[in-house]
C-alpha cells in the first residue's frame, strides 16, 4: 500500500472498547481522528459508521477509463499493464510512470524520485487507484495518486473456500478527499468495527420484525463488510429504514413536545382591525386563501403555540393570508414581528402592508420598519415603538434579533423565506415574548410532499395553489446559445420592444463584477461575488468554467447598444447599501426606471405591474427554483410576462435540462418534485435548512416517499404506547445521536 495519512493505527481493539458515542480520536487516534474531521465533519465511532460506502466493486472487474471527468478525484479498479523509469530533463531526479487499464483505455500513472514504484506496480498488478485526473499532452493521468494493490500472493485452489470468499467479496468504495482514500477509510471502519461492544437495536423490535429487518449491528457490520452483494443490500435496505424512522421519530417528538406549551390565545374582535380590513378588500379572496386563513385563524384561537408552514406559489397572495393574521393578533392587544431576509424585502413588505392597511389602518397599527441600516434616530424611535406596544406591526431584518430591541406583547412571528434564517436567529425573536409566541413560516418554494414530512414534519403545513384572478401569465422560453449563438442579438432586441409599449424589465445576472466560476465545495460551480449576499445559491451548477455574467459587463453593454440610448436603466446588488437599494426599487416601482441590471436580489418580494419582461443571463447558473421565484417578479400585472432564460449549456446537460424544465411549466409544485429528481438531493437537512452538513445519509426524499411515509405512521403508533420514546432508550439515543449539532438545534428550535 502507498504511504498515507495513517488511517490507523494498525493495532486491533478488543471488542466492546468502543460505542458509538466514543470519540475518534480514542480510537484512531489523534492525527487520523482530525483527518476524518477536517475531511467529513466526522467526531465520534459512530458518525465513520454512518459514512456509508458510495458503491462496490469486485476484484475481478475493471472501471471504464475512458470516460473519467478531467480535474475530479476518482476511486478506480485497474490492471497494470507497463510500468519505466526515466530522467527528468530540467532537473536532477526520476519519473517512474506506470500505465493501467481496463482492457479498452488507458491511464498513465506518474510518480516523481520514488523509484521503488516500479518494483511494486509490477504488470499484471490489479489494485485500487485513487486521485485527481490531470491531462499531460494530451494524455489522461493521475500524478502521484494513492493506490492499494490486490494481495495476489496466494493464488485461489479449487477448494480454498477461503480464498474464493475473498476474490467475490465486494470492495466498498467510499466518499474519499485528497488526504483520506477509500481503502484507508475502510481499514479505519474496520477497526472500530472490530472494536466495538454490543449495540440496542434503535428499531423496537415489533417495527423490525415486522419489516423483516436485520439487527442494527448486523446492518453495520454487512454493509462495510460484505462478502456477497446481498449482504450489502440487505444492510442498506435495514440502515435506509432506520434512518427514516429515527428521523420521523424525531420530529413527531418535537411536535408533541411544542404542543405541551402554553401561549396567550388571539381572537380577532368584532369591528376590529381584521373585521374593518376584509370590509375594505378590493377582491375577493381566493379559495386557497380562506382555507388557509381558517387553519391560521384556529391556531391562533388555542392556548398552545401555532407552528405552521404556509407554502404557496409565486404571487399567490400568501402576504395577505400572513396580514390577517398579524390583524387578529392586533385585534387581542398582541404585536407581530415580520422577519424578512433582505432590506429590500423588508421596506418592500412595510410598504405593501401599509398600502394594503389603508390610511385609517395604518394610522391605528403604526407599521414600522426597523433595519440595521436605519439612521441612528430612526432606528431608536422605531425601538421605542415596539417596546411601548405602539407599533402592532413590526417589519425587519437581523436588527429585530438584536439584544437592545424588546416588544410589549409578541404575539405572532411570522418568518419569509424562512430557509434564509439560522436556528439561533430564530430562537432569538421567538424568546422576546413573554409567552411562546405563535409562529408562521412563510415560503413561496413549492414544497414536495416528501421533502415537507422530512424537513418540516414538526409543523403544520398549509398549502396555497390557486393564483388571484387577473393574471395575464408568463411566456417563458429558453434561449440556447450553445445551440443557435445566432440568437443572441435578439435578446436585447426582443426586450427593446417590449419597453417601446411602455413597460419595464428586468435582466438577471448571477454576478455583480466578472469573475473565475468558483468550487462551492459540494461539486458544484457556481458564480461567487465576494461582497454579494444574493449569489446563487448553489443548488444550480454551471457547465462551464468561463466567468458568470455580471452586473457591469450586462449594465454596461446595455448603455451602450444604440437601441436603448433613451432607456433609463441602473443596476441593483447587494453591494449597494440599503439606502441606494431602497431608493432604486422605489423609482423602478414609481416607473422613473426602464430597466434594473440586479443580482437576485429581486428574488422575492419584489412587486411592480408594470414590469413584463426578464431577461435571466447565464440561467444555468441557478437553480430550479430560484428561476421560478425570479420570473414570478414579472407578469403580475394585467400585461402578459415574457422571460428568456439564457443559456450556454451544451446540449444534454443537467444545466441545461433544469432551465428547460422551468421553461415547460408555470406550476411550482410539478417543477420542485422535477428539480428533486433531477437533483436526487439528499441535502434538506444540512445546509439548504438549517445552516449545517447534510444529515441525510442514505435516505433520499426523491426516491423514498412511500419508505418515509410508513417510518412516519409506525413512529407514530410507537410514540403513542404507554411510556412513549422513554420507553424505547436506544431510539431516543438514535434520536440524539442522529442529527448533528445544528440541524438537532433547528428542530428543537422550530
Amino acid at each position: 500500500m502507498t504511504e498515507g495519512t495513517g488511517a490507523t493505527s494498525g493495532s486491533e481493539s478488543a471488542p466492546g472498547s468502543f460505542t458509538l458515542d466514543s470519540r475518534l480520536s480514542g480510537a484512531l487516534g489523534g492525527r487520523t481522528a482530525q483527518a476524518f474531521e477536517r475531511g467529513f465533519g466526522h467526531r465520534t465511532v459512530g458518525d465513520l459508521l454512518a459514512h456509508y460506502p458510495r458503491r462496490y466493486a469486485m476484484r475481478g472487474e475493471l472501471t471504464a477509463l475512458a470516460s473519467l471527468p478531467l480535474d475530479e478525484n476518482i476511486t478506480i479498479i485497474a490492471e497494470v499493464i507497463e510500468v519505466g523509469e526515466r530522467s527528468m530533463r530540467a532537473r536532477r531526479g526520476s519519473i517512474v510512470e506506470a500505465k493501467i487499464t481496463d482492457g479498452t483505455g488507458v491511464l498513465t500513472l506518474t510518480f516523481f524520485n520514488q523509484r521503488w514504484r516500479a518494483a511494486e506496480l509490477r504488470p499484471g498488478r490489479r489494485g485500487i487507484f485513487a486521485g485527481k485526473v490531470s491531462d499531460y499532452k494530451g494524455q489522461r493521468q493521475l500524478a502521484h495518486p494513492d493506490y492499494e494493490l490486490f494481495d495476489d500472493a496466494a493464488p485461489i485452489e479449487a477448494g480454498d473456500a477461503a480464498a474464493r470468499r475473498w476474490a467475490e467479496a465486494p470492495i466498498p468504495i467510499y466518499p474519499a478527499t485528497g488526504t483520506l482514500a477509500s481503502w484507508q477509510i475502510a481499514k479505519a471502519v474496520a477497526l472500530v468495527l472490530d472494536g466495538l461492544a454490543a449495540l440496542d437495536d434503535p428499531l423496537p423490535t415489533s417495527v423490525r420484525q415486522a419489516k423483516s429487518l436485520l439487527a442494527h449491528r448486523e446492518a453495520l457490520e454487512l454493509v462495510h463488510r460484505p462478502e456477497r452483494d446481498a449482504d450489502w443490500k440487505g444492510a442498506r435496505r435495514t440502515l435506509r429504514f432506520t434512518e427514516a424512522f429515527v428521523l420521523q421519530t424525531a420530529l413527531l417528538e418535537r411536535r408533541a413536545e411544542l404542543r405541551t406549551h402554553t401561549t396567550a390565545a388571539r381572537h380577532p374582535v368584532p369591528g376590529g382591525a381584521l373585521e374593518r380590513f376584509d370590509a375594505a378588500l378590493p377582491f375577493t379572496l381566493t379559495g386557497d386563501q380562506r382555507d388557509v386563513g381558517a387553519e391560521i385563524a384556529g391556531d391562533l384561537g388555542e392556548p398552545v403555540p401555532m407552528n405552521r408552514l404556509v407554502q404557496g406559489e409565486v404571487g399567490s397572495g400568501k402576504t395577505v393570508v400572513a396580514l390577517r393574521a398579524m390583524l387578529a393578533v392586533a385585534d387581542s392587544g398582541g404585536q407581530s414581528a415580520l422577519l424578512a431576509p433582505t432590506e429590500v424585502l423588508a421596506g418592500q413588505h412595510l410598504r405593501s402592508i401599509v398600502k394594503m392597511l389603508g390610511p385609517d389602518l395604518a394610522a391605528e397599527l403604526i407599521p414600522t420598519l426597523l433595519t440595521g441600516q436605519l439612521p441612528l434616530a430612526e432606528r431608536k424611535k422605531a425601538m421605542l415603538r415596539a417596546a411601548a406596544g405602539q407599533s402592532r406591526i413590526v417589519v425587519g431584518t437581523h436588527a429585530l434579533l438584536g439584544d437592545t430591541v424588546s416588544f410589549a406583547d409578541l404575539g405572532l412571528v411570522v418568518v419569509d423565506e424562512q430557509h434564509r434564517f439560522g436556528v439561533e436567529q430564530r430562537e432569538a425573536l421567538r424568546l422576546k415574548g413573554r409567552n411562546p409566541p405563535h409562529v408562521l413560516v412563510l415560503t413561496a418554494t413549492p414544497i414536495p410532499r416528501t421533502v415537507a414530512m422530512t424537513v418540516f414534519g414538526d409543523l403544520d403545513v398549509s398549502t396555497i395553489r390557486e393564483l388571484p384572478a387577473g393574471r395575464a401569465g408568463i411566456t417563458s422560453q429558453v434561449v440556447p446559445l450553445a445551440i443557435r449563438p445566432s440568437w443572441r442579438p435578439r435578446i436585447w432586441e426582443r426586450l427593446a420592444e417590449e419597453l417601446a409599449l411602455g413597460r419595464q424589465a428586468f435582466v438577471v445576472c448571477p454576478a455583480i463584477e466578472a469573475k473565475v466560476v468558483e468550487d462551492d465545495g459540494a461539486g458544484d460551480t457556481v458564480a461567487r461575488s465576494a461582497a454579494d449576499d444574493t449569489a446563487p445559491r448553489g443548488d444550480g451548477p454551471a457547465d462551464s468554467a468561463a466567468p458568470a455574467a455580471s452586473v457591469a459587463a450586462v449594465l454596461a453593454e446595455l448603455r451602450a447598444h444604440p437601441r436603448f440610448a433613451e432607456t433609463r436603466i441602473a443596476p441593483l446588488h447587494g453591494r449597494m447599501s440599503a439606502e441606494e437599494k431602497d431608493a432604486t426599487m422605489r423609482a423602478f416601482s414609481a416607473g422613473e426606471l426602464d430597466v434594473l441590471v440586479a443580482t437576485t436580489v429581486i428574488e422575492v418580494g419584489v412587486d411592480v405591474p408594470n414590469a413584463s419582461a426578464m431577461v435571466v443571463v447565464d440561467a444555468d447558473r441557478f437553480g430550479v427554483s430560484q428561476l421560478h421565484q425570479l420570473r414570478g417578479r414579472v407578469g403580475r400585472g394585467g400585461v402578459p410576462g415574457l422571460c428568456l432564460l439564457v443559456t450556454s449549456a451544451v446540449p444534454g446537460s443537467l444545466a441545461l435540462q433544469r432551465v428547460e424544465a422551468v421553461a415547460a411549466t408555470l406550476d411550482g409544485f410539478e417543477l420542485a418534485q422535477a428539480d428533486l429528481e433531477l437533483r436526487q438531493e439528499g441535502d434538506v437537512l444540512g445546509a439548504t435548512q438549517s445552516g449545517g452538513r447534510s444529515s441525510l445519509k442514505l435516505l433520499r426524499v426523491a426516491r423514498d416517499g412511500d419508505l418515509i411515509a410508513e417510518a412516519r405512521e409506525l413512529a407514530q403508533g410507537v410514540l403513542a404506547e404507554a411510556g412513549g420514546l422513554a420507553g424505547h432508550p436506544a431510539l431516543a439515543a438514535a434520536v440524539r445521536r442522529r442529527l448533528d449539532e445544528e440541524t438537532s438545534g433547528y428542530l428543537s428550535k422550530g
